[in-house]
């Protein structure tokens, strides 16, 4: 039986829920494993159903250390709830289910069904045949068996969508065990990406998100280094489409013909999330990092000559064994110089089957916690003197959905501005929808958003828009999600507070 036979489909409306933890690759995987369920006869269980559905699917993380304490106690809550509701059932995947194997059914019996990261279209089989022999499912694939993208999903937004031009990692990174779990690079052929995104457009969308494990790697799979950046123009060409963005890039593969092509197409936002893990060289040694101090810092100047309005956002991992106080000085000088618009930081995480964990010189938990606390107050100052540099500017904005936690409170809207940096601005008097397009005058500056206080300057209906108001007026008339196969594919919000590929690119 094939990963993608969805032959089958329950005669009863049994209700999910997919909980998702980690990187953006885990949120479109997400959105398929929901696709998949609703093609299969479930409905999504209402907002804030905490485990009160029939099926309940765990799309795992296993970059951070905690991973496991985090899902076995989530397991361990449901428990009694699964003795109390007859014919509920518990799925665990992704990463960590990908790395646990037996282990999760072991430690928590009550798991109906454990599935990695290369079968993911298994899903509703997988739980049809623990109901019928009525004993746990483990099927571990160890290759990718189909593309996810020829899978169906269920997009969590009308106007923004992930694309997927690749899955897996060639990189050896002594501290990231997603290799191992995620397999080699697999790159998509151009043309079956193009047609992913010109059906999202026909579909309403305006903005998309190229998305990789190392997505400027792409090319190295169908042999053309330039492929990447030749995909980036042709989006350019792409009538509808308003906006490009794509995360998360590797500094090895970071060349010129790519910050031209960024330059150069139009679409392409002034936006770069660039990992940086420390500014060692030492340490970048240590990680098996193939670039140094001088070699990031050039690429950063590089870009802020081409794209000088660039927002550059990065990752940085704190204490990684053997890190002195002279290589973590080397960090603090890396994100003075390159004055990051966010840094993501991370203390250290030992993970079991990487080389890192049984490096000698592990640091103590004091002093990474000492380290951290100084890195993310320095960036804290440096994102605020960022954004206040953006007072006074007329930003236009794509207004976005739930971003803005108190705009309820505050009678405001929130939006991204091209850089992808959030502003909450004031609501007006016309219909404004997710999706559509603002102009305001940005009045404040906060570290992590911006405020734009006055009247909206211009308001611009767009089809994004009219797609997300559609899809609202269907979910009110029947509960519904958006569900497409290849090639209409899809997506999120403009790049959530997640950081690129399990943030250890």
């Amino acid at each position: 039986m094939s990963s993608i036979d969805r032959s089958h489909a329950v005669d009863v409306k049994r209700t999910y829920e997919v909980r998702t933890y980690g990187c953006q690759m885990n949120v479109h995987d997400s959105e398929r494993l929901s696709g998949l369920l609703e093609e299969a006869g479930y409905v999504r269980a209402p907002e804030g159903a905490d485990g009160d559905a029939d099926v309940v699917v765990f799309n795992t993380c296993a970059v951070r250390e905690n991973a496991d304490n985090r899902l076995y106690g989530n397991l361990g809550r449901l428990a009694p709830r699964k003795a109390s509701r007859p014919g509920m059932q518990i799925a665990v995947g992704g990463c960590l289910a990908q790395k646990d194997r037996d282990t999760i059914v072991r430690k928590a019996p009550w798991v109906d069904v454990v599935f990695g990261t290369h079968n993911i279209g298994k899903l509703p089989v997988l739980l049809e045949r623990a109901r019928v022999q009525e004993e746990a499912q483990v099927e571990i694939a160890e290759s990718l068996e189909a593309f996810p993208s020829t899978l169906p999903t269920r997009r969590e937004s009308a106007y923004a969508a992930w694309v997927s031009i690749s899955v897996g990692c060639n990189n050896t990174c002594t501290f990231c065990i997603v290799p191992a779990l995620r397999g080699k690079e697999k790159d998509r052929r151009p043309g079956d990406i193009l047609a992913e995104v010109e059906a999202l457009v026909a579909e309403g969308v305006s903005e998309i998100t190229l998305l990789g494990q190392n997505v400027n790697a792409y090319g190295s799979d169908i042999g053309d280094r330039e492929a990447f950046s030749k995909l980036l123009r042709a989006c350019g060409t792409i009538e509808g489409l308003e906006r490009v963005r794509f995360t998360s890039p590797h500094p090895r593969d970071f060349t010129d013909d790519v910050i031209a092509a960024m330059a150069e197409t139009p679409n392409v936002m002034p936006q770069l999330h660039m990992p940086l893990q420390s500014g060692s060289d030492t340490v970048l040694k240590a990680m098996r990092r193939s670039y140094r101090q001088e070699r990031y810092l050039g690429i950063i100047e590089k870009v802020r000559a081409a794209i000088p309005h660039a927002a550059i956002t990065t990752d940085i991992i704190v204490g990684f064994p053997g890190e002195t106080e002279e290589d973590f000085e080397q960090t603090m000088h890396v994100v003075r110089e390159a004055r990051f618009a966010q840094a993501f930081t991370f203390q250290y995480s030992k993970r079991p089957g990487t080389p890192a964990a049984t490096m000698e010189n592990q640091i103590p938990k004091e002093v990474v916690q000492a380290r951290y606390e100084r890195l993310v107050a320095l960036q804290e100052e440096i994102s605020w003197e960022e954004n206040k540099k953006q007072v006074g500017r007329t930003l236009e904005l794509m207004v976005a959905e739930g971003e803005g936690r108190k705009d309820g409170a505050t009678h405001r809207l929130s939006g991204r501005a091209a850089d992808n940096r959030l502003v909450h601005f004031t609501k007006p008097d016309q219909e404004v929808r997710p999706g559509d397009v603002v102009t305001v005058e940005i009045t404040y500056a906060a570290p992590h958003h911006l405020l734009a206080e006055g009247d909206v300057l211009s308001v611009r209906r767009t089809r994004a828009g009219d797609a997300w108001e559609k899809r609202t007026a269907a979910a009110a008339a029947k509960p519904a999600g958006v569900m497409l196969g290849l090639p209409t594919v899809g997506a999120p919000e403009p790049l959530p507070v997640a950081t690129g590929g399990c943030a250890l690119d």
